[in-house]
């Protein structure tokens, strides 16, 4: 069945929200009833502190809280490096690169002025002070602490808008530019001043929507985490367009109309995606990031908090070409390359799960043909940079796909998605990460040519990985792990040198899923919808609908996949696979 067949039936759920059971009138909106709550908590002689997530609109934060009355306002970006002497700093890590850098080690201290920090907390010590923005909690830890915030994905439109970065004197850096400082620099040094705050805030401020401020009680949305964390959960989903794509998922998830395609979902990204959490009526959008900083062993699972610390080390989104094009000819960084040029410690290994096609000639481009040879290869992609051709057949296998095959493709190894597919994309998370070799010539959605890195790309592109390579490691490499009267498991993946294990769940009935100390990443790839539950009933039941993602933690425990109405679905389910010497449950 395509595409076409399924669109009337789309009950995809783009506005997932996650109630929560807290006290009551926790949470509210608008600046009036904040300044109403505010002032209650706030003593007649004190300060109060509210750090800003860089991107958070700080004349929105001064205009809302202003009316209180203050004897000093005190504004921290100012304590903090000149946007010159910041920019300088950050040269060496950011590189002349237009979209890598080298992962920051800094910390928000760092990049503050220690005088300043100093004269502005000898102002503090008498009467009323209201301290805001960007490394507030460094001038003073607050007598009422207020964390304002605000998702990834907003920040990033933001960007596209014309914010500027924090502190800097590039006016007119561009939206790569932008999103790189971010991913870098800025983002690190935020999240690391937050993970202090998350746990002694008073109130949790939602800064997403400049015109719908809300806030919440710190205690409340400390608790709303421990819930969620003990449950499976869904994120809030965000759509994107881009050259490549296509109107499968415009049409499936009854997306609006944006005068173009849609290329992209992320649906399973705690970095970029964010929790909606329901209040009572008071709807809090947070991001996701939040809840693995707070609870990253719960989340994650011991054995995998061991080995990634706080960080999510999965990935689910999806890839739109229906009736769009091909993807760019790409490759992801080894992991001693990507450790060594850019400071991560672990890189993209990815695989693609077919959703859907269209027509018999959907395919992916995966591995070198047999015979090619490096000089060949290289000397072709570097002519096409100047003569706009490169005959990528003539080099890279061209894989017929169908519905529900599963193709792995691990770091090292040069591969595409073609037209006509819908690609469920299961990776690692260092998802910036990816080496375009050839773009088929065309120009971006800002009619400007996309960035292109030969040379990363040919350094780290596994030669070996050729046709026969190929079609024995990489294409439907599955094994049936249980057959029986209640369904099927199938180990689809990945590859023995990706850290990512896959399974796929067949049933018209139900099957209880075994965990390896490790948090799942699920996907309803066939039916309309599954119901997730707790065999003891450690959790309120989660339907999932077809084509949506939800993370299941560790400290869920034990769960059930079950069918509804009687309907056979299929699930696949993403972990991290233990390594030797390393003890899970079987």
């Amino acid at each position: 069945m395509f595409a076409e067949d399924r669109e009337r039936d789309t009950n995809y759920e783009r506005l997932p929200v996650m109630r929560v059971t807290c006290e009551e009138k926790c949470a509210c909106a608008g600046w009036e009833e904040i300044r109403r709550r505010l002032a209650l908590r706030m003593p007649e002689q004190g300060v109060m502190v509210v750090e800003c997530y860089p991107g958070v609109t700080l004349a929105q934060i001064r205009g809302g809280l202003e009316p209180l009355g203050w004897d000093q306002i005190i504004c921290s970006d100012t304590c903090a490096l000149d946007p010159h002497a910041l920019d300088d700093l950050l040269k060496e890590e950011l590189t002349d690169d237009k979209v890598f850098g080298h992962m920051t080690k800094r910390r928000l201290a760092d990049v503050f002025v220690p005088q300043r920090l100093e004269s502005a907390r000898r102002a503090c010590k008498t009467g009323r002070v209201l301290i805001y923005g960007v490394g507030a909690s460094l001038v003073h830890p607050g007598d009422v602490q207020i964390m304002a915030d605000l998702t990834r994905w907003e920040i990033q439109l933001r960007y596209r808008r014309g914010m500027m970065n924090w502190r800097t004197a590039q006016c007119n850096a561009s939206r790569l530019g932008k999103l790189k400082r971010g991913y870098f620099a800025e983002w690190r040094w935020a999240d690391g001043a937050k993970e202090a705050l998350l746990a002694t805030m008073d109130f949790y401020l939602d800064m997403t929507r400049d015109d719908a401020p809300a806030m919440v009680e710190g205690a409340s949305y400390r608790n709303a985490l421990m819930q969620v964390v003990r449950r499976p959960f869904r994120l809030t989903p965000y759509f994107d367009p881009g050259v490549w794509g296509g109107d499968w998922m415009k049409r499936h998830f009854s997306l609006p109309d944006n005068g173009s395609n849609y290329a992209w979902s992320f649906d399973g990204v705690p970095e970029e995606n964010s929790l909606t959490l329901a209040f009572d009526q008071q709807l809090i959008q947070t991001p996701a990031m939040n809840l693995v900083l707070s609870h990253p062993q719960e989340l994650l699972g011991e054995r995998v908090y061991r080995r990634f610390g706080k960080e999510f080390p999965i990935r689910f989104d999806l890839l739109d070409t229906v009736n769009g094009q091909n993807l760019s000819l790409q490759v992801h960084p080894l992991q001693a390359y990507i450790q060594e040029h850019f400071g991560l410690t672990y890189t993209q290994d990815e695989s693609y799960y077919i959703l859907d096609t269209k027509g018999e000639g959907a395919c992916v481009y995966l591995g070198l043909r047999e015979g090619v040879q490096p000089e060949a290869l290289a000397d072709a992609l570097q002519a096409a940079q100047d003569n706009g051709k490169f005959p990528a057949e003539q080099y890279v296998n061209r894989i017929p796909v169908k519905k529900h095959d599963h193709v792995l493709i691990p770091a090292g190894t040069i591969h595409a998605s073609g037209a006509d597919t819908m690609v469920l994309e299961i990776s690692a998370t260092p998802y910036i990460f990816t080496f375009k070799l050839w773009d088929w010539g065309r120009l971006d959605l800002d009619g400007k040519p996309r960035p292109i890195h030969l040379k990363h790309g040919l350094a780290n592109i596994q030669w070996q990985r050729d046709t026969p390579w190929v079609k024995s490691n990489l294409v439907n490499a599955g094994t049936v792990l249980y057959a029986g009267e209640h369904g099927q498991v199938e180990r689809t993946g990945l590859h023995a040198l990706e850290f990512i294990d896959t399974y796929r769940v067949t049933t018209a009935g139900a099957l209880t899923m075994p965990r390896n100390d490790s948090v799942h990443v699920l996907n309803l790839v066939e039916g309309r919808q599954a119901r997730l539950e707790s065999p003891t009933g450690a959790f309120p039941p989660l339907v999932i609908h077809y084509a949506e993602t939800c993370i299941l933690p560790e400290a869920a425990g034990t769960y059930t996949i079950s069918a509804m109405q009687g309907e056979c679905i299929k699930v696949i389910v993403a972990c991290i696979r233990a390594q030797d010497g390393e003890e899970h449950e079987s």
